[in-house]
């Protein structure tokens, strides 16, 4: 398979201020990213989508190709990744008359996705003729459990989902391990998002890649950048995969 890799990094950001260039362990999250998509063996190419020069210096640092500028218009708060990933595909065939049989997304503020994580979420694309791959994590917590407050502070909703469980079971919970999607790896089929431009479409056709809570993080305040700070510092996240 040719496997397009393509990080996408704005340069403003509200939660964490200059998020993408923001360093853990000596390294910048562009650098996460570029260094485990450089080392996995299904990389055909590594190209970054940014509005932001910096972001742009920084990830040729890391010999990550910048093709083109982002258009300011798709770099806003606002802006949808539907959009990016499709202006970044239909400048390769505009410009370059270039077509791949996948894109494997890759967002900084999930960092630690390492290139063995992207090898078996294409091996297991090929292997089950997936549309989709998205990494995953355990949740540590039943959905089963989990619900909204109504306007008055009570838990009807949730109590709600626990009778209907127990009244087909008898029990509690018995739910199996439940996961969610982590932000760390996008793999989707060209053809089909273009069809579509949007990953979900096939209920049927979407699998998941699990990956354990830590290599999971995923950066949205500077909590997260800490907590994140502190798995490299202790040694939770080994740093040997982003060495040279």
């Amino acid at each position: 398979m040719k496997v397009l890799f393509l990080i996408t990094a704005r340069g403003g950001s509200k939660g964490v201020p200059g998020k993408n260039l923001r360093r853990i362990g000596g390294l910048s999250l562009i650098g996460y990213k570029a260094i485990s998509a450089r080392k996995s063996s299904h990389c055909s190419r590594l190209i970054i989508s940014t509005d932001s020069p910096e972001i742009q210096d920084d990830a040729r640092g890391h010999g990550v190709e910048v093709p083109f500028t982002r258009p300011a218009e798709l770099a806003s708060d606002t802006a949808k990744s539907g959009p990016v990933i499709l202006h970044a595909m239909e400048w390769i065939e505009r410009e370059e008359r270039e077509h791949y049989d996948a894109v494997m997304l890759l967002e900084p503020s999930s960092p630690f996705a390492r290139a063995e994580d992207y090898d078996a979420a294409v091996d297991l694309m090929r292997r089950r003729d997936a549309n989709a791959v998205v990494g995953v994590r355990e949740m540590e917590v039943a959905s089963t459990v989990v619900g909204p407050l109504d306007a008055d502070g009570r838990l009807t909703a949730i109590i709600d989902k626990m009778h209907a469980v127990r009244a087909q079971t008898g029990q509690r919970q018995t739910l199996g391990q439940e996961v969610t999607m982590n932000g760390a790896l996008y793999l989707f089929r060209w053809d089909y998002f273009k069809q579509h431009q949007w990953i979900y479409q096939d209920r049927d056709g979407v699998y998941g890649h699990v990956m354990d809570r830590f290599h999971s993080v995923e950066i949205d305040e500077p909590v997260d950048l800490a907590w994140a700070e502190f798995l490299v510092a202790g040694g939770h996240v080994p740093l040997d995969p982003w060495r040279n």
